[in-house]
């Protein structure tokens, strides 16, 4: 069997670390991809690459390969007993087709090989794509069919690049929370050689409302509360995404507190709802008619509350 330098062949010293490894192998195999490499014997380098990071990627593999000895590139070598047993046959750990070309792939979000070949060579699968989706709180809340008229690139039969036109029908589930990603299988870039056609990945960005903030499946609202209905009680009309309810404040309520309304929030997958939060909000009037005035002037005469009392 014929020794291969895989350390050589990513450009790394054998006191790399898993970080540099990776870097390597994700700037060589990006400069040799049979797609869009120019350089001679573009395609065996490549596959060289994927066979190196394969085994060098793994701690196992890399501290059995580092077992073997120093060899020269391409030189005759008998390997352990258990080789077959361990890494399958072949001359490396580990074959292209079975995890090479796949972490390039999440590297870089290309679509894997097939591993058949068709009259033009190697089945490819297509690119995977990746795009923000903008909805709003209600479109979350409710759930929403929407229609997505995007241009995906292609491969043109003469291999220049050409920008699709598509319009995609989806539906957004209702709860969909801000971040969350979705995957449509099978409309992305198309398929090579009859590869499969890559997926097109959404991360939904659920845009501010002017009430409510959603953090994950809860809702929150700042609700806004005069000093006597803080100070003597009430009960007050709150809007949530169903509509306007009743919550009761507490005499003596403080800004900042929350009063929660269990299940309003956003729905859950399967079921369930989170709950909604009222935080309540202290506020003074702006302006004060003299009879307001007169009311407040005399409760600070009245009044022996001191707020600062513990700064003293």
């Amino acid at each position: 069997m014929k020794y291969k330098d895989y350390y050589k062949i990513l450009g790394v010293d054998k006191t790399a670390s898993q970080d540099d490894i990776k870097k390597s192998y994700k700037k060589l195999a990006r400069k040799f991809h049979p797609d869009v490499s120019k350089e001679k014997d573009a395609e065996e380098k490549f596959k060289e690459l994927g066979e190196a990071y394969e085994v060098l990627k793994d701690a196992e593999k890399r501290a059995s390969y580092d077992q073997l000895g120093s060899y020269q590139a391409g030189q005759e070598f008998r390997p352990p007993p258990d080789w077959e047993q361990r890494f399958g046959q072949g001359q490396g750990f580990g074959s292209f087709g079975a995890g090479g070309f796949g972490d390039f792939a999440d590297l870089f979000g290309m679509g894997r090989q097939s591993g058949k070949h068709g009259r033009g060579g190697i089945a490819r699968a297509g690119q995977d794509f990746t795009m923000a989706l903008q909805i709003t709180l209600d479109e979350a809340f409710h759930g929403v069919e929407r229609t997505l008229d995007i241009e995906v690139p292609e491969r043109t039969a003469d291999g220049h690049m050409t920008r699709i036109p598509k319009s995609i029908k989806m539906r957004i589930p209702k709860g969909a929370t801000d971040g969350q990603k979705m995957r449509l299988p099978g409309k992305g870039g198309k398929g090579t050689n009859g590869g499969p056609n890559g997926d097109l990945i959404l991360t939904l960005q659920v845009q501010p409302h002017p009430f409510f903030k959603a953090v994950g499946h809860d809702l929150y609202l700042d609700l806004p509360v005069t000093p006597w209905e803080a100070a003597l009680g009430s009960s007050v009309e709150v809007p949530t995404m169903e509509g306007k309810v009743r919550l009761k404040v507490s005499s003596g309520a403080k800004s900042g507190q929350k009063l929660r309304l269990t299940g309003k929030g956003l729905p859950m997958r399967g079921s369930g709802h989170g709950d909604f939060f009222a935080v309540l909000q202290i506020v003074t009037p702006p302006t004060l008619s003299e009879e307001e005035k007169t009311l407040f002037e005399a409760l600070a005469k009245a009044s022996t509350f001191n707020p600062r009392s513990h700064l003293v």
